[in-house]
């Protein structure tokens, strides 16, 4: 960076100078700025061409430059408050499966040794052993019936492989998250005869019961708070492209492989992935309006059978007979404001109030309100690259206040008051009304303040967070399973990474074993209590919905 362009615009007394200076600048960091994109891209098209070519693009070869280009958008070390650290005792938490007494030998012993009691010591460990059982099962015939009596087998076993194999290999794929064939590899290693596509139906197959348990804890989980964490991520299913939906909030995380993320898709999810429904009533039409739909499409579709909730096949008619020249974006609206209707009419599942998601536009309308993300909007500032110092500077200095005023906010959701509330709000203005000089964080400073509401949803219900990380990290690991795994490759197997991710992410919330929950069940023990009871249980702790029951807004649930 040339000195001269460290500019102390301070020092430029005359204001309109001061002006076409701080202007000048502003256009110089644009042409920065497009240059850069430009000379990216050209890189691209060039290594495309040697790719086609059958040539090899540029190498990527980290610069010894000592100041590298920024590319970290955490805001993790912003962000975090100082908390005071003591170091807690580790045995208290690990159960002991058996006892030994260690003696002494008493050849080592003096003659006055005087016994003094027991020092302990825990140690951790595991077993890995085989238990192939050979099974003789007693056999028994009656003449006089014709009729041959034949013993069951201990319940849990069925088939050529034991509750402990197949507990195992579910563990390992869906809680460690190891490939299959690593699954494969191990379990031979420890002496089993398994081929490869056993494996994939133990993965895959007959987990009937383990599906109805993932919807039975999602169900528990909606009931218990009236706002969810919601986010996506992209995943393939037989090599097409598909997404992958997380809902998230302290009791759970579950996943949900959907084709899109339309408004529609997000509403299955929040449905439990029950059949569609539709009504056309006043507030399917007033959301229509909202979208977009002009006042004499609005007009036919209020001719629709009104205050009657059908299912898909129906509406779909109604649209075919009534409708029948709505061009697909209309069509499109009239579908996403008939089934929102439907979902906050629904009485028999549970329908959130609120989503604090990341604000792309197919959550809008769904819940009667939405909370953003501060971590999101942190990291566009975060990705404003100033090439004058000066400018750069300013971006740091934003940031600070930036974080500083969330520390507040994280402050004032352990003691909310409503006068500390007006206070964050006017602070709110005051933070975000800044006019630095600098054209594109002003520009992102103006998108911010107009986002107010949605980021200081907090303020009237403390108990939301401020972050989107709950659904986030469920992302994370949905993408640390793609990459190892990288899809499944039928629907029964999405169905499976869907049911079990969300069972071994649900149980680490809720402080359960995985292994001990997955081996209880597949050994037909069922000892464990449910997860969804258990989120019932749980649930009352925690007081997710205190701001909405303190206005008398929901219930008091019977749990």
């Amino acid at each position: 960076m040339p000195d001269g362009l460290n500019i102390d615009l301070d020092g430029i007394r005359e204001p309109h100078a001061r002006e076409l200076v701080v202007q000048l600048l502003n256009l110089l960091e644009e042409v920065m700025s497009a240059l850069r994109e430009s000379q990216a891209e050209n890189q691209r098209l060039r290594d495309e061409i040697n790719r086609l070519k059958g040539e090899q693009g540029k190498p990527k070869i980290k610069a010894n430059t000592a100041v590298p280009e920024r590319r970290n958008y955490s805001s993790e070390a912003e962000r975090r408050r100082k908390r005071e650290w003591s170091k807690s005792s580790k045995t208290d938490e690990i159960h002991i499966d058996r006892e030994e007494v260690v003696p002494v030998d008493p050849d080592t012993l003096p003659a006055d040794a005087e016994f003094k009691g027991y020092e302990e010591a825990v140690v951790q460990d595991v077993v890995f052993t085989s238990d192939n059982v050979l099974f003789r099962k007693e056999k028994w015939y009656s003449p006089s019936e014709r009729k041959t009596y034949l013993a069951a087998l201990p319940a849990g076993y069925a088939g050529q492989f034991g509750p402990g194999i197949r507990a195992l290999a579910l563990v390992l794929y869906y809680g460690a998250q190891t490939s299959e064939p690593k699954v494969v590899e191990f379990l031979r290693s420890m002496g089993v005869s398994i081929s490869d596509g056993q494996v994939s139906n133990l993965l895959i197959k007959d987990h009937t019961a383990f599906h109805a348990e993932k919807d039975a804890l999602y169900a528990a989980a909606l009931a218990a708070s009236p706002w969810q964490n919601l986010d996506d991520t992209s995943t393939r299913v037989n090599g097409q492209n598909q997404y992958c939906h997380i809902v998230a909030s302290p009791l759970h995380t579950s996943y949900f492989t959907k084709p899109a993320k339309d408004r529609l898709t997000i509403i299955d999810v929040l449905r439990g992935d029950r059949p569609r429904q539709f009504v056309v009533n006043a507030e399917a039409l007033g959301l229509a309006e909202q979208l977009g739909l002009s006042a004499k499409r609005r007009e036919q579709m209020a001719r629709l059978p009104r205050s009657e909730s059908v299912d898909e096949v129906t509406f779909l008619s109604w649209l075919k007979a009534d409708l029948p020249d709505l061009g697909p974006i209309q069509r499109q609206w009239v579908l996403d404001a008939c089934a929102i209707a439907a979902y906050h009419a629904e009485t028999e599942f549970p329908v959130l109030r609120l989503l604090v998601v990341d604000g792309a536009p197919q959550f809008n309308l769904i819940t009667e309100a939405l909370a953003l993300c501060w971590v999101h909007e942190g990291r566009h500032f975060k990705k404003l690259v100033a090439w004058l110092p000066r400018n750069a500077h300013l971006v740091e200095a934003f940031l600070g206040e930036f974080w500083a005023y969330y520390g507040d906010l994280l402050a004032y959701q352990e003691q909310p008051s409503p006068q500390e509330a007006e206070r964050l709000s006017q602070a709110f203005d005051t933070l975000f009304a800044q006019k630095t000089g600098y054209r594109s964080l002003d520009e992102r400073i103006a998108m911010t303040a107009a986002k107010k509401d949605l980021l200081l949803a907090a303020l009237a219900h403390p108990e939301i967070p401020l972050h989107n990380n709950a659904a986030e990290l469920g992302a994370r690991a949905r993408v640390r399973k793609r990459d190892v795994s990288f899809g499944p490759r039928t629907k029964d197997g999405a169905k499976a990474w869907d049911t079990f991710m969300t069972l071994a992410a649900t149980a680490k919330k809720l402080g359960i074993s995985f292994h001990r929950y997955i081996l209880d069940r597949v050994s037909a023990t069922n000892a464990m209590p449910s997860l969804a009871d258990i989120i019932r249980l749980r649930a009352p702790e925690l007081e997710l919905a205190s701001s909405w029951r303190e206005r008398h807004e929901l219930p008091t649930p019977d749990f």
